[in-house]
């Protein structure tokens, strides 16, 4: 027998849930460098990699070969796709598995065994499908696993035998990370891992003379893996798969979708002019043509559902769209492309991502599973592996260190490094300099990098909702998320790859602070504002708010990079009057993506009227509107058609890799293209090489016009609401929860708005935050440790009884647990009704009225309880002391007005003065707001870090070598002295920090020793 004609048909890979260990590019490599010409993918109890590896097998010249390991309650087998019956058997199969209480696979697969091959060595498999029929049944013959009962097995049943290794392993080296994955998926040690938990070493992907070793008594098993492979002839032919509208035909989809447009086009413009009517055409025609009518009307069906949302993405390039109220920015006004969104060449689903209030997205995710129900709508999953923290962790556990210990390292991990980064990242990191690690520390560190790439788990993605016109269950494999929905086994390229076609329903708050700041300030004032057609940037003093870059709080323009970015765009700009103020908000969300960051200072420079020429002539319409350099998405589709060429496709399909993580083959052939295609315009090599740069500065995090252009839109509702309406916005934001900043940091910028900060109280305070006109009242959201039926119980009460008299009214009204009436106390809630004197007072009649509860409960003829004590205030310590434990924060001062004899020894320079000191090398105050770091073009760690004193909140950068000197000292619950040199760009300072200490260290004035500081608290 040729030793070629050998398929393995057994073989995990990484997507086996702790359990694989390789990646399929190594798997696929591997059997092609065996002469292997197919390979069966056969993952447990999953499909969870599958339209990866339809892709990897074929790169490779191998004949994919799709199935799962089914593996429950101790039964278990191979179950291979023939054809597309077998392929939808086999993933309703896996989803009962995964959802059905009462699963036995060997009854589920007398059920769904049409189209699929079984091999097992598994009697209470094999005989009851042995009664139903012989065909396509084989009893699976491994090395190292019972071949002899295999056999007889075999003998016994009449069954044909097939010969496998139960892939897990390609080298010896593999089987230290599968048994580290057993030991986590397990909660145990390397000490206590039973031998039965794991894969025989010899499961490995063996080479065909290896495997003819093995069977020299029965070559027919062997060839029966080539009967098997060439019966498998499904490879995912998968095509799109449209939700369906109702019951309509495409013909009476598209007919409808065509009668809303136009009604549509109506309401939006009055009267649908020539451009319009061109641009509607145009994309009707197209929308008819790709069959693409239905999902327009799901999605316009389940966008009504709410009044605020915000349609985004390239979606937001539609006129279409536009008109049906999915998006609500003018792509004809704005010069949207719409060939970003849908073009003649585009094979892939469009994709139209809708945002609704964070608090409205589960009912919306209601509707659609009520509207087309769970046998046809699922949700996206996240495929969930192991980050740099995450891995260390769970090694380390691996280990039996104790959780003290492990956290001393992890705290100090960024959530954003992978885990095959991570031991070098702590070897080479400043946080970790002088650090000596035990043997097992510089072990543990050196088997997290090889959790890299493994599935650990599912989650939901943040919005991904597939609706198919049949059933789910034929498509892909299924299972219950924690939530109780239901969610596919593919995360989103995955599924739009496999012809899915998915719509994004997410969760936004700044739109749930929009909807609740309006909602206010029509209780507060009458006044009405309609979402939809609100405009906001007809109102100067909205202008003026972003022109300034006080926007914090402001959806997607309030982070330091932005807020510095929009100072830096129009301070001192002197040619502000040729600027489009939204235009260039678009911009702004665009080009701060940090891969552009080389390209921000000549965009300002531009923008500020410094002459410049585009790289070339035939650059000028795509790349006008934005100072000659390329900020959005489209742009490189535009940039590709224009200077070398390309087709509207072919631009797209370069803008589509340019994002993805393995495209290095893909990019160079496009690039050849693109240099080739420039060449013959007559366009020079420096030229070409130029735009390139542009072109890879898009890899990753980047958007498209349309996107940018949505959220710019909320940004400006966002700023009318701070600039006219400032207590009932930051009220708002922070009740939401959703903002850039934490709560201490929002309520100093209301501080420094001149809103005046009030406590919670107990008649006043709703259960979240409340302004009206110049004041803002703390939320009894905001009191840490109090229970939610406390909260629900009092303000039940106060809304039916009215408010309570005082505090013997509230213990006789209100029945809560009295460790929640203490922090009301602690938190001030009593204080407007009975004087923050009383607060000691108030603890002892707490405890007086339980005594008499008790007592009252124990006997009807209770002694009359003894005088209660009369104890002295608080002091002013003490007071703040309760105020930070109870709220998490100080709202009655700014926290540095602790600090205030040394600050008077300090005298440093106000952040609103940086600009007068620049150039010079100043003394600040700080408290840490935020931070981000980053690395140098060196690959060294850096951090820019946003502080705040109290005349306003400042940009400081610690490069690499001050950050190396002073990383292990920043921490947000101190403040800082800061020595540094203040820098400018654009008439915007920032401040570049020499040295950093403690402010508590600072020796208080020898004239004010009187302990007017209260800094040790």
């Amino acid at each position: 027998m040729n030793p070629l004609n050998y398929v393995p048909l057994h073989v995990h890979s990484c997507f086996s849930p702790q359990w694989g260990v390789r990646k399929l590019d190594d798997i696929c490599r591997t059997a092609r460098a065996a002469g292997l010409s197919a390979l069966a993918l056969t993952d447990r109890n999953g499909l969870y990699g599958i339209p990866h590896f339809l892709d990897c097998a074929r790169r490779h010249g191998l004949q994919p070969i799709i199935g799962s390991e089914a593996v429950h309650q101790g039964q278990r087998a191979i179950l291979l796709v023939r054809d597309s019956d077998g392929y939808a058997n086999l993933c309703r199969l896996l989803s009962d598995l995964h959802c059905a209480n009462n699963f036995v696979l060997a009854d589920s697969l007398q059920r769904y065994r049409r189209g699929l091959t079984v091999l097992s060595d598994d009697e209470q498999v094999l005989r009851p499908l042995r009664r139903q029929s012989r065909e396509h049944l084989f009893v699976e013959l491994s090395p190292g696993h019972r071949m002899h009962q295999a056999l007889q097995l075999s003998k016994s049943l009449a069954l044909p035998q097939v010969a496998t290794s139960r892939a897990v392993l390609i080298d010896a080296a593999d089987y230290e990370i599968h048994r580290l994955l057993r030991a986590i998926a397990l909660n145990t040690t390397f000490s206590q891992l039973p031998t039965a938990a794991t894969a025989a070493d010899c499961d490995r992907l063996l080479s065909p003379t290896t495997m003819a070793g093995y069977f020299p008594h029965c070559p027919q098993a062997l060839e029966n893996t080539l009967k098997i492979a060439e019966s498998c002839c499904f490879q995912g032919d998968f095509s799109l798969v449209f939700p369906a509208f109702r019951e309509h035909s495409e013909t009476e989809a598209y007919a409808l979708l065509e009668a809303r447009t136009r009604t549509g086009a109506a309401w939006r413009y009055g009267q649908i002019d020539a451009n319009v009517e061109e641009r509607l055409q145009k994309e009707l025609r197209l929308i008819r043509t790709k069959g693409f009518a239905h999902y327009f009307l799901v999605v316009e069906e389940l966008v009504k559902q709410s009044p605020r949302t915000c349609g985004r993405g390239s979606a937001a390039a539609s006129l279409v769209a536009y008109c049906l109220g999915i998006t609500h920015v003018d792509p004809i006004a704005y010069n949207l492309f719409f060939e970003r969104f849908l073009n003649e060449g585009r094979l892939d689903p469009p994709d139209i991502d809708i945002d609704f209030p964070w608090d409205e997205r589960d009912a919306i995710l209601d509707f659609a599973f009520a509207r087309y129900g769970a046998g046809r709508a699922a949700m996206v999953a996240n495929q969930i592996g192991f980050r740099g923290r995450s891995a260390i962790r769970e090694v380390a556990k691996v280990f039996g260190l104790p959780d003290a210990e492990i956290k001393t390292l992890t705290e100090r991990i960024s959530d954003y490094w992978k885990a095959d980064q991570t031991a070098a990242a702590v070897a080479g990191h400043p946080l970790f300099n002088g650090e000596s690690f035990s043997s097992d520390w510089l072990e543990i560190l050196r088997l997290a990098r090889c959790l890299d790439g493994q599935l650990r788990h599912l989650s939901l993605h943040c919005g991904g909702l597939v609706i198919v016109p049949d059933e789910i269950r034929r498509y892909v494999p299924v299972e219950n998320s924690a939530k109780g929905l239901p969610v596919i086994q593919w995360e989103k390229d995955q599924a739009e790859n496999s012809g899915l076609v998915k719509i994004d329903i997410l969760g936004n708050r700044s739109l749930a602070v929009i909807r609740d700041a309006l909602a206010a300030v029509k209780q507060n004032t009458g006044r009405s504002i309609d979402y939809a057609t609100w405009q906001p940037l007809a109102d100067e003093k909205t202008r003026r708010l972003l022109r300034s870059g006080e926007t914090m709080g402001c959806f997607y323009i309030e982070s330091p990079a932005t807020r510095l970015l929009l100072k830096r765009m129009w301070r001192n700009n002197p040619n502000e009057a040729n600027c489009d103020l939204f235009d260039h908000l678009v911009m702004a969300s665009s080009i701060i993506r940090p891969a552009a960051n080389r390209f921000i200072l000549e965009f300002l420079a531009r923008m500020h009227g410094a002459p410049w020429t585009h790289l070339h002539p035939l650059l000028s319409e795509a790349l006008g509107e934005t100072y000659g350099i390329a900020i959005y998405q489209e742009q490189i589709t535009q940039v590709a058609m224009a200077l070398a060429g390309f087709s509207a496709f072919d631009g797209d399909q370069l803008r589509k890799i340019i994002s993805k993580k393995d495209k290095r083959q893909k990019l160079a052939d496009y690039r050849r293209q693109f240099q080739h295609g420039a060449q013959d315009r007559g366009v020079s090599l420096e030229v070409v090489d130029a735009l390139w740069e542009q072109i890879l500065s898009f890899a990753g995090y980047s958007f498209c016009k349309p996107h940018s252009a949505s959220y710019a839109l909320v940004s400006c509702k966002s700023a009318y609401l701070k600039a006219h309406y400032p207590a009932e916005f930051m009220a708002a934001v922070i009740s939401n929860r959703g903002g850039f900043y934490s709560p201490a940091a929002y309520i100093s910028e209301a501080r420094r708005m001149h809103l005046e900060i009030l406590p919670p109280d107990i008649n006043r305070s709703t259960a979240h935050y409340y302004g009206r006109r110049r004041s803002l009242r703390v939320g009894l959201m905001q009191i840490g440790g109090l229970s939610q039926a406390a909260l629900n119980t009092l303000l039940k009460e106060r809304q039916t009884q009215g408010d309570f008299v005082d505090f013997q009214d509230f213990l006789g009204r209100v029945a809560i647990d009295p460790a929640d009436i203490r922090l009301l106390i602690k938190a001030g809630c009593f204080d407007e009704l009975e004087g923050k004197q009383r607060r000691p007072a108030l603890l002892w009649e707490l405890l007086a009225h339980r005594r008499t509860a008790a007592t009252a409960q124990a006997s009807l003829f209770a002694a009359p309880s003894p005088p209660l004590p009369m104890p002295p205030p608080y002091d002013e310590k003490t007071v703040l002391e309760q105020e930070q434990e109870a709220l998490g924060m100080l709202v009655s001062i700014h926290p540095l007005v602790l600090y205030r004899s040394r600050l008077a020894r300090l005298n440093p320079v106000d952040s609103s003065m940086m600009l007068r000191w620049t150039g010079r090398h100043v003394t600040m105050i700080g408290w840490w707001v935020t931070g981000k770091t980053v690395q140098d073009k060196n690959g060294r760690p850096m951090e820019f870090v946003s502080f705040e004193d109290q005349s306003g909140i400042y940009d400081a950068t610690f490069f690499p070598q001050a950050y190396a000197r002073f990383c292990r000292k920043l921490t947000r619950r101190r403040p800082y002295v800061l020595k540094g040199k203040v820098e400018e760009e654009f008439g915007v300072p920032t401040l570049t920090v020499t040295w950093i200490g403690f402010l508590e260290e600072v020796p208080a004035k020898p004239s004010d020793r009187s302990g007017k500081d209260l800094q040790s608290m």
